[in-house]
């Protein structure tokens, strides 16, 4: 488990590479913004995560990418995602520095993927719990991510997260019922901005968020 003192520092770096790597040039990564910095050790291991960015007050989603695997470190990974989410989420044009005041920024760590091995596929709805499963599909190339709080956000039951998470691979929504792709869930610690440069808090998934809009 993540406290909340982490996860602030979390949501701040997110924060500080938005303010501080958005005019960066492609060549400088922003993922050398905290490098050399002191930071908890936790920043030190490699997580999987994603930074969103929401419109205030609407919660509206303006960006959102992430690394489902383990890939980097924390101190690495969330500027990284904070730029890649401000200017490389094909769904929206890069955020403008004019934005920055109206946006807050949300950061969800996760666990490592775990993979669902169902006897029939329609086994797997016995398998997510919405509200605290995020999903993954993989199948001939394609891939799909849904955060757990995408499930609670809009409302869906099992088969309706199942089913978009294959549309978020570009699959049929019915995928899951037969056999081939391949699922994993995973579970996500998240940290959000009360308000744009606000004070931080963990973010509960008992009770459905402001509705943002197909993050991933």
């Amino acid at each position: 488990m993540i406290g909340l003192e982490d996860g602030t520092i979390a949501v701040t770096l997110a924060r500080r590479a938005l303010e501080e790597c958005l005019d960066w040039p492609e060549d400088k990564d922003p993922g050398s913004l905290a490098e050399r910095e002191t930071l908890p050790p936790i920043f030190d291991e490699k997580r999987g995560l994603f930074v969103t960015l929401l419109q205030y007050p609407t919660s509206d989603l303006r960006g959102c990418i992430g690394f489902t695997e383990p890939i980097y470190r924390l101190r690495q990974g969330i500027p990284r995602a904070a730029i890649y989410a401000a200017k490389e989420d094909p769904r929206f044009p890069p955020l403008e520095r004019s934005e920055l005041a109206r946006v807050r920024v949300e950061v969800s760590l996760l666990t490592p993927p775990e993979p669902l091995v169902a006897r029939v596929p329609t086994d797997l709805t016995g398998m997510v719990e919405i509200g605290r499963d995020g999903l993954m599909v993989a199948e001939g190339g394609m891939k799909g991510v849904l955060l757990p709080q995408v499930a609670v956000d809009e409302g869906w039951g099992v088969e309706q997260f199942l089913s978009h998470t294959c549309i978020k691979a570009g699959l049929s929504p019915a995928a899951w019922r037969r056999p081939g792709p391949r699922f994993w869930r995973f579970r996500s610690e998240i940290f959000a901005e009360e308000r744009p440069r606000g004070k931080v808090a963990q973010h509960s998934l008992d009770a459905p968020a402001p509705t943002s809009s197909s993050r991933p």
